[in-house]
Order: structure tokens, then sequence, then C-alpha cells
């Protein structure tokens, strides 16, 4: 009887100290600082592949920071994606931005078009949750007041007027037809490129609309043909700048051809072929090449996700790195502690060097001209830095 209640004794003394190195554990695994970055964008349908662009660039900042050991507030930090599909639709994106927010994310990076952010802005910033786009360019995102709601590229009047001055003083192109798709960003892109190309001596002969849906462009490019026009701008993503472009040069239209960032991909120039030689089309920012971390960036991202970089991946980065460089500034993840340090952050990104101003705005964006030339899209100029030859 002794014996076995000497055993029982000792197994309870084992058991014990297994629980308390179970404990211990836990209490080990919690000291980490848990920080949840959300991101939202179109992962299925026509835009699907910026939007798991998007996803991607975020990720890399994502699990490099991981890697890092980055510390906030003396404890180690560990951080993990929430990732949601938008849809390209504002409605899905006010439901997307709540599911979001009752997750208790600790920030947005997103959302990828103007037409979802701005919608979905009102939800983080009722909440506290600092939102940072890396690709919604539309003016009216950041002049609502919103102290929560940040951008990585300029906007959508510093890039119609680069586009607008390029086509006519550069280009040296009068006579300018102009097609939107109704969204936030493909109209308001459009406007300011009107605006800046009219300033500069440019005759608008016809501006015509369509949607971010369509696929034929046949009956509006027919009675654009009659007025004959030296160029066509085009405010849209590339699932129309595509069949746009092809259905242009069906229609022996010689007019040239001219996008903004949403043009900017390699899916444009491969499905559109021989159409979209000589097309012209804008990216905030200089060439990756010209940044000091710009091409290992790429290389990165190339060998991890077996493809090229369509649009927005180093924009993602950047934001996911000034959201990291706020809540190290302040010491804290929590919303409310780290969102007075975003708009004072000042950091060396793979895109820019980023400082925002009072509205959220990136300061002094510079805009790239590119031009599809045989098979790949090759710079031109970049407007307030040096330029290259006229082509």
């Amino acid at each position: 009887m002794l014996i076995n209640r000497i055993a029982l004794l000792a197994a309870l003394a084992v058991a014990v100290a297994g629980c308390g190195k179970s404990e211990t554990a836990s209490t080990a695994a919690s000291d980490d600082l848990v920080i949840k970055i959300g991101a939202a964008g179109p992962l299925t349908g026509p835009q699907a592949h910026i939007g798991k662009d998007n996803e991607y660039g975020t990720r890399m900042a994502i699990d490099d920071a991981n890697a890092k050991g980055v510390m906030i507030g003396g404890k180690k930090a560990r951080f993990e994606l929430l990732s949601e599909d938008d849809q390209t639709d504002p409605k899905t994106a006010t439901i997307v931005a709540q599911k979001l927010v009752d997750a208790k994310v600790n920030g947005v990076i997103g959302h990828l078009n103007s037409g979802t952010s701005i919608p979905a802005s009102s939800i983080y910033f009722k909440n506290g949750i600092p939102q940072i786009s890396p690709s919604a360019t539309a003016v009216k995102f950041t002049a609502q007041g919103y102290n929560t709601a940040f951008r990585v590229m300029t906007n959508d009047a510093q890039q119609g007027k680069a586009l607008g001055e390029f086509a006519v003083k550069v280009l040296g192109l009068k006579n300018i037809a102009v097609i939107d798709d109704r969204t936030a960003y493909g109209q308001g892109l459009a406007d300011e490129f009107v605006k800046s190309a009219e300033a500069n001596g440019a005759k608008i002969i016809a501006r015509e609309y369509t949607t971010d849906r369509s696929v034929d462009f046949t009956a509006v490019l027919t009675s654009i043909k009659g007025k004959q026009p030296e160029l066509l701008f085009f405010g849209g993503m590339d699932p129309q700048g595509v069949p746009m472009v092809k259905q242009l040069r069906s229609l022996g239209m010689k007019t040239q051809f001219m996008m903004g960032d949403g043009g900017y991909t390699p899916k444009l120039i491969d499905l559109a072929g021989a159409a979209v030689e000589g097309t012209y089309a804008s990216l905030p920012g200089v060439p990756l090449d010209v940044m000091p971390s710009g091409r290992d960036f790429s290389q990165r991202y190339e060998a991890r996700f077996k493809q090229p970089i369509q649009l927005y991946a180093p924009y993602c980065y950047d934001a996911v790195n000034v959201m990291i460089a706020a809540m190290q500034k302040a010491g804290s993840a929590e919303p409310a502690k780290y969102l007075p340090e975003i708009g004072k952050v000042e950091l060396d990104g793979v895109t820019a060097k980023i400082a925002f101003d009072e509205k959220g705005d990136i300061k002094g964006g510079a805009v790239t001209l590119y031009q599809a030339r045989q098979g790949k899209w090759q710079v031109v100029q970049t407007m307030g830095g040096a330029p290259a030859a006229k082509p």
C-alpha cells in the first residue's frame, strides 16, 4: 500500500511538472506580439492577376519582417496576413472592410481599386483602423478628411497632369479622343488627363464612356474613327485595354493609344500581341531598376512566385513597411497609438523615397512613361526626373 501511495505521488509530481512545462511554453508563445495585417483586392474575376500580385507583395513584406524578428515596444512581432477578395465591387468592399474590422486587424493594405478603396475607407475611419493603399489613385480617396487613409503612389491629379503634358509637349499630339470606364479610377484619371492636355493646347475631339466589364468597343471606336484623333487615351484597367487596342487596330486606325498605370502590365502586352506595339502607359515612381533595392526585389519576387511583377506588388511591399515603421516609432501596434506616427514616417522604399503630406498623399511623386516595344515595356521618360530622348 505504501509503495502504491509513493508511486501515485511520484506520478502526480510528474504530471504537475508536465503541466508547468506546458504553461511555460504557452507563455513564451504569448510573448510574441501577434499583429494582423489585412489586405483587400480582387482575387477573382478579370483583375485577379493584379489582385494576387498585390497579395504577393504584401506577403513578401510580412515574411521579410517575420524573418528579421522585428521588435515593437520591446516585444518580438509576429505578423499575420488576412487577405480578402473584394471582387472590384464597391458593395463587396464594404462587407470585406467590416469583416477585417471584426477580425481586429491592426491595419489594412488596400484596397486595390479607387472604387473599392473609397467606400471601404469610411468603415476603417469609423473604427480607427489605418489604411494604406498601394494603388488607389483617385483624388477623392485622401480628400475626404479621413486621418486613417494614406497611399504610397501618386494620385490621379499628379499622374493625369504628367500624362497630359507628355502627350502634348513630348509627343506633339493635339487632337485627342478620350474613353473612360466610369469607375472612380478610370474617370478620375481621364478627367485629370483632359484638364492637363487642354491646358497644354490640345483639343479633346471626343469624350466617350464604357464600363469596367465591357469587352466590345467596336461601336464607340467606329464613332471616334470618323473624327480622326491622333491619340486615344483610355482611363481604365488592362482587362478592357486589351480588347480595346486590338479592336482599334482591327478597324485600321493608326491612332496612338495611351493608358495610365492600369495598362502598365505584362498581360496587356502578352494578350494584345502585335496590336499593342507603340502603346504608352505610365506608372507612378521611377523604374525599379533605378531604385537601390528595386532590382533585388524583382529578382526575389520572381524567384518566389514564378512570375514577373504584374503591377503594384512593390507598392504593397512599401505600404507594409511604412506601417511597421510607424508601429516601431510608436512602440505599439495598437491602431490608435501608431496611427499618428504614419504621417511622420520617412522611408527609402522599393518604389520611392516615401513621405506623406497632410492629406496622406505621397510627397513629390514622380511618374514614369513607358512604351510597348518589341514585346516589352521600355522606359521613355520620368516626369520630374531626368528625361529620356524624345521617342
